[in-house]
């Protein structure tokens, strides 16, 4: 049996080079980043130097990277601050952002009444940035925007710089998780006009448990995590020096391999598109995956044609056969409610069978694609 891992949208593999720097890190550097000794200061070197690479990588300045641990965190101390100690009054969204971002929305508005507003989606799951313009211009309510760059689920790819435009064009702030994209496209965020993103270091071969979120300078954010003055008060807590290494280590060589490893991973998924269409004819790509501008060059989301009494024991057979990929987004497995993106823009029709989502690295093979769609072709054919 062979071992397939499709699943880099959850998590990525680590790189042996940013396992072998974060042993280093946690074997001869142990001091606390917070204390004036020798030990103290060589840690915070690290963390100090990990801070300027990442500001170099997105063209910011080192003061507005702001080290958490992960996208979640980030999001949240976006949202909150930016409605508990920013004035905003409404937010303005999509039904299929990622639940950090959803949920936040929801407790924000239990407890602090705040008006919020959806964007509606084409028959593809691509907001509408006109009718953001709208409700923009119609209103002179303090808001924030929160879209995410690229879709978790279905890899849709937002126009971040439109958006952002669009936003700062009627004094809106912007928020943008950027989880699926930071480690994959070459971002400058001195063009791009966000106010806010999120980061998770595992999303591009780094270390889970840290990420980090860009604030933009003079916001006015607040801290959501209080304590220390760690993070120049942004968010207290013992900084952890090793995954920060880590962070910093799995960026820098997901970017000065972006053009190579980005080439291969998309051939990949053109290749897998192809397979999937001659084998099984009858599937369906769900979102913008066919369209190489609208979609993320990492994943594919597919709907295929089993009857709905097979489908709960598609992920199972594929699981026997060391096939991992994922029926939603990883964070909401064990759930039975199926995709909260895939409710709101697929038909009744396409919803009643499963859809797939299958992610890729660089550490992926054709050969494996080729297993893949063959074990699927088998089970569809049972």
């Amino acid at each position: 049996m062979k071992n397939v891992y499709l699943d880099s949208a959850a998590t990525t593999q680590m790189r042996e080079k940013v396992i072998t720097r974060m042993t280093d890190v946690m074997k001869e550097v142990y001091g606390n980043p917070s204390s004036t000794h020798s030990f103290g200061r060589s840690a915070k070197s690290l963390v100090e130097q990990a801070r300027k690479t990442v500001a170099k990588y997105l063209n910011v300045k080192p003061a507005e990277i702001v080290f958490t641990s992960g996208g979640t965190e980030a999001d949240n101390l976006a949202l909150n601050s930016a409605v508990r100690d920013l004035g905003v009054e409404r937010i303005i969204t999509t039904k299929i952002e990622h639940h950090a971002v959803l949920y936040t929305i929801n407790q924000l508005q239990e407890c602090y009444d705040i008006k919020v507003d959806y964007l509606d989606l084409d028959s593809c799951g691509n907001a509408d940035l006109d009718q953001l313009e709208e409700l923009l211009k119609n209103s002179d309510e303090k808001s924030l925007v929160s879209l995410m760059h690229i879709n978790n689920e279905v890899g849709n790819r937002l126009d971040i710089k439109k958006a952002g435009e669009i936003a700062h064009t009627y004094n809106a702030l912007f928020h943008s998780d950027t989880v699926q994209s930071v480690g994959h496209y070459e971002l400058d965020f001195s063009e791009i006009p966000v106010d806010f993103t999120a980061v998770s270091a595992h999303k591009f071969h780094g270390p889970k448990g840290v990420g980090f979120a860009f604030v933009r300078k003079n916001t006015g954010l607040k801290p959501l995590i209080f304590g220390g003055e760690q993070e120049r008060g942004h968010r207290a807590g013992t900084e952890s020096v090793h995954n920060i290494v880590g962070l910093e280590e799995a960026l820098k060589l997901s970017l000065e391999n972006l053009e190579e490893e980005k080439a291969y991973v998309s051939e990949l998924k053109e290749y897998f598109i192809e397979k999937i269409k001659q084998q099984i004819p009858e599937a369906k790509f769900n979102g913008n995956c066919e369209d190489a501008d609208g979609s993320t060059y990492t994943l594919v989301n597919v709907c295929l044609p089993v009857p709905p009494q097979k489908a709960l024991m598609l992920l199972f057979q594929l699981d026997l056969k060391g096939i991992a990929c994922s029926k939603g987004s990883a964070c909401q497995s064990g759930s039975d409610k199926g995709s909260h993106v895939l409710n709101e823009f697929l038909s009744e029709e396409d919803l009643a069978k499963p859809s797939l989502r299958f992610s890729f690295s660089h550490y992926n093979t054709k050969e494996e694609l080729d297993y893949v769609v063959k074990t699927l072709k088998e089970f569809i054919e049972s």
